[in-house]
Formats: C-alpha cells, sequence, structure tokens
C-alpha cells in the first residue's frame, strides 16, 4: 500500500474549457495538414490531506490527426469522441477516492482510461477504437493541472515532488530494480539558465525568400525558414519529412542545412542540429537507411548535423516490428508515437531502438516514469 503523506492530494472541482485556434500557416506532418484545432484548457481544485486548497492549469491541442490519425474516422467524430473522453477522464479524475501523489493517481486510471475511451466510441456511434496515444493526448491536460495543482497547494515547484518526501520509490510502476529510485534522481534539480529551442520545418513551409508570395500571411512576422533563422536564431532544426518519397526527403533535409548554415553564418553563430521525423510513414527501417546513406554521400557536413531520427515506422511495435539496429548504427532512432506503456518501452528497446520521445501530451506523469526508465 502506498504510504499516506500530508503533500498527498484529492481534487476537489475540475473545470473545461476548448478554445478554437487556427494556425497562422497549415502544418503539414506525415500524411496529415493541420490548419486548426481546439486548444482544451483545465482548471483543477485541489486539497492536501492537510487540509490545504489551491487550483492548478494544464492545456493541450486536441490533435486528432497526430493521436488518431485514422483515415476512416472523420475529424469531426474523432472531436467528438475526444472531448467526451477529456470530460469522462476529468469527472474519474474528480471521482477519484482518498488522498494519492500525482503520478500514483495517474496510474491507477490507467485501465479506466482504456474503459472510458472504448465508452466514449460507443457513445459517438465511431466503430473504430480510439488509440490509446489518442486517449493519453485526451487525459494529459488533466494530467497536467493536478501536478500544477500539487505544487501550488504544498507551496513548492512541481519538479521538487518526486523524491522520497512526497512520493513512494518507482518500484511499484516500474519493477523491483526501481526499489529506492525515485524521478528526481533523473531529472535536474533546477533549470538551465537557457535550452535550445527546436524550430519545426512542416512539409508545406516554404524555405528561402525566393518562394515568398501575396499569399503569405502580412503580420510583421516571417514567412519562410531563411528568415525565421535570422528573426530568432534558432541552430536546431526539426524536418518534417515524407516518408514514401526518398527523393524528396533526401532534397529537403541537405536544402534545409544547406539554408540553416547559410543564415547562421550570417548571424556569426557555428552550432547547428538537425533531426528528421516521418511521422511513421516509412514503411520500413530500410528506407531510412538508404535515405542517411545519400545524405552522407551527398553531404558529409549534413549528415554530420542530424543528432537522431524521429518514429520512421508505424506506432504498433508489435505490428510493426522490425529490427531498428541498422538505423541506429547510422543515427539515434528514437521512439514517439510508439511510446504509451511501460511494456511499449520495454518493447521499443527489445527492437533496438535507441531512445524515446517524452512529451507532456502523453501525460507528464508517465514521463516521470519513463525519464527514470531512460536514465
Amino acid at each position: 500500500m502506498p504510504t499516506s503523506r500530508r503533500t498527498d492530494i484529492s481534487v476537489i472541482e475540475t473545470e473545461i474549457t476548448f478554445e478554437p485556434q487556427r494556425a497562422r500557416t497549415p502544418l503539414k506532418f506525415g500524411a496529415v495538414v493541420v490548419e486548426s484545432l481546439p486548444f482544451c484548457r483545465v482548471r483543477v481544485r485541489v486539497q492536501n490531506a492537510g487540509g490545504d486548497v489551491a487550483d492548478g492549469w494544464g492545456g493541450i491541442f486536441v490533435m486528432d490527426q497526430w493521436g488518431w490519425p485514422d483515415p476512416s474516422v472523420s475529424h469531426e467524430e474523432k472531436q467528438r469522441v475526444m472531448r467526451r473522453t477529456i470530460e469522462s477522464y476529468a469527472q474519474l479524475v474528480n471521482s477519484h477516492s482518498g488522498f494519492a501523489h500525482p503520478i500514483d493517481l495517474f496510474m491507477e486510471l490507467e485501465d479506466d482510461l482504456v474503459r472510458i475511451s472504448r465508452e466514449a466510441c460507443a457513445a459517438e456511434q465511431v466503430a473504430t477504437e480510439q488509440p490509446l496515444l489518442n486517449a493519453l493526448v485526451c487525459a494529459s491536460p488533466v494530467d497536467a493541472a493536478v501536478h500544477d495543482a500539487f505544487g501550488n497547494v504544498n507551496g513548492i515547484d512541481s519538479y521538487q515532488g518526486y523524491g522520497p518526501q512526497f512520493m513512494d520509490d518507482l518500484s511499484r510502476w516500474l519493477g523491483p530494480q526501481f526499489r529506492g529510485e525515485y524521478p528526481e534522481q533523473y531529472i535536474r534539480d533546477r533549470y538551465l539558465p537557457k535550452v535550445p529551442v527546436f524550430h519545426l520545418v512542416g512539409g508545406l513551409d516554404k524555405l528561402t525568400r525566393a518562394e515568398l508570395d501575396d499569399t503569405d500571411p502580412d503580420d510583421g512576422l516571417p514567412n519562410c525558414l531563411a528568415d525565421w533563422i535570422a528573426y530568432e536564431g534558432v541552430y536546431c532544426l526539426k524536418v518534417k519529412l515524407r516518408g514514401n518519397d526518398l527523393e524528396w526527403d533526401i532534397d529537403r533535409t541537405i536544402a534545409v542545412h544547406d539554408i540553416g548554415r547559410e543564415e547562421l553564418n550570417r548571424l556569426g553563430i557555428d552550432r547547428m542540429h538537425l533531426t528528421a521525423d516521418t511521422n511513421e510513414m516509412c514503411e520500413s527501417p530500410e528506407y531510412i537507411v538508404e535515405m542517411l546513406h545519400r545524405i552522407r554521400e551527398r553531404s558529409p557536413e549534413c549528415f554530420d548535423r542530424i543528432l537522431y531520427i524521429e518514429q520512421p515506422t508505424g506506432r504498433d511495435l508489435d505490428v510493426h516490428d522490425h529490427d531498428m539496429s541498422a538505423i541506429a548504427a547510422l543515427k539515434p532512432v528514437i521512439a514517439d508515437e510508439s511510446l504509451t506503456t511501460v511494456e511499449s518501452f520495454d518493447r521499443a528497446m527489445e527492437l533496438g531502438w535507441s531512445g524515446v520521445a517524452l512529451k507532456t501530451c502523453k501525460g507528464h506523469s508517465s514521463d516521470m516514469l519513463f525519464a527514470a526508465k531512460a536514465g
């Protein structure tokens, strides 16, 4: 049984709002293009075991295009299912009995999230099951708000609440090898003064000033990669690729590199890093292996600046059980959409993936667990 602490919390109130948002320019990744979507904002009120009360906030874009890219279900149907799942999960958290640490609360409700996800599909008469990844997106703003409230009600930075003073060790969720281990051992004890920011280069983004025309937004912000680098000085670029058009992907990666290098040279910035993400679109690892070999032949400098490859093949690791060692021998290959559970983490490691992408849209609580396993 978990140890009871004065800092443990119980959720006593939840409030959810959905705010329509429109992208300044369309974002293309994988096989989808995102032009507009709702932003879900969640407020929770918690009480700790000592009787103190405080609010916390969380939010996430309700992006079915990423979490549930199945073309057999319409965007409108997915949105209805997601809203229902978010509301049901909030009610679930609100009705959870007793006091708990936020990570324990999230993990204790993991099976219930799967259940309410199925119930939401049934209620909206959607025959296809909502993927777990998409259900996690629905739970994530509530989870984030709970962690925020946990810090507020106990008068601490939430990231200070992941040690033995505030929670039991990780063995309950990660197994006996984590007895005596806590998330605080795997995260920094303070924020870095500066953190590199990645600029995402979408599949439809313009790269050069020669591509600009009168259809671009006239709001004073840049409209091509070259101008964004000049404006922001960003030296980390995440390139969205097609995954089924090898020549385009090779040309695109090298073009992003060359434009980035030219603009950064003007700014006197020597550093530059690239990552490449096909969002599950490759049929096999061989596609990426060939892409990397050919990039190295054409532009050794571009190849050297690639940090890692993100989620090249399908997310279901039982169906897409590819051996990733050939990619990993060239560049680290990172699981993103595949990472939803502790079991999927272990399966990815068995298949030769190099590491995992931690994203709060899959749950801040699980991020803390995965950070420890990754460490």
